[in-house]
């Protein structure tokens, strides 16, 4: 898929307002990192495809490396606006993640769906220490408190651990979607969520 194509095709829900040509370096990225991978895609390359100088680049980041923290930073103000958008517009938790799970299923049949970000980053940057990794643990963690929060809404009685289920199937469903049979990988994670919320009091 081509850089400019794929731009148009990616949710992006800017955190802050930025400089036109540093935005389009991330947007760049953005495309780039997730379809290659983050160690694959050169700096030059993502001049180039962004209509950059190198001078422009390093002057807003740099080295590539202050790139990469901020593209996996602004995927995960990206995911947070998502689903905080869903809990907003939703009457009720059940309801929220109901539309969450949908939402993660149409992201495996989205066109270029290449799986998670966040665990590939976190393939490609093994060090638990690593700035990358900080990121992807820390999403991870409002990821299950935000999901544990909904649950306990709707009188879960292990709202935690229930959290912790619904994000490894959604873990698994990206994965399996990508590597696998993504019909197979969205039903299997739709039971899962069914079984889960139906624990819930009143279910």
């Amino acid at each position: 898929m081509a850089v400019l194509e794929a731009l148009t095709t990616v949710n992006l829900v800017p955190a802050i307002q930025r400089a036109p040509a540093k935005g389009r370096i991330l947007d760049t990225a953005n495309v780039l990192f997730y379809e290659d991978g983050i160690r694959n895609v050169g700096v030059d390359r993502i001049i180039s495809a962004s209509s950059v100088t190198k001078a422009t680049f390093y002057k807003h980041y740099r080295a590539k490396d202050n790139l990469i923290v901020e593209y996996i930073t602004h995927r995960h103000a990206t995911v947070r606006a998502n689903l905080e958008a869903i809990i907003a517009s939703s009457p009720n938790a059940e309801i929220a993640l109901r539309e969450f799970i949908a939402a993660v299923i149409a992201e495996i049949d989205r066109p270029g769906f290449r799986g998670c970000p966040f665990i590939n980053a976190a393939a490609e940057f093994p060090q638990s220490d690593h700035p990358v990794r900080k990121v992807v643990t820390a999403h991870r963690e409002w990821y299950v408190d935000t999901l544990a929060e909904l649950l306990r809404g709707m009188g879960h009685p292990v709202p935690g651990d229930a959290a912790d289920e619904l994000l490894l199937a959604r873990d698994g469903a990206l994965a399996g979607g990508y590597a696998g049979d993504s019909v197979a990988a969205s039903a299997a994670l739709g039971r899962i969520a069914n079984r889960v919320l139906a624990e819930s009091v009143g279910h």
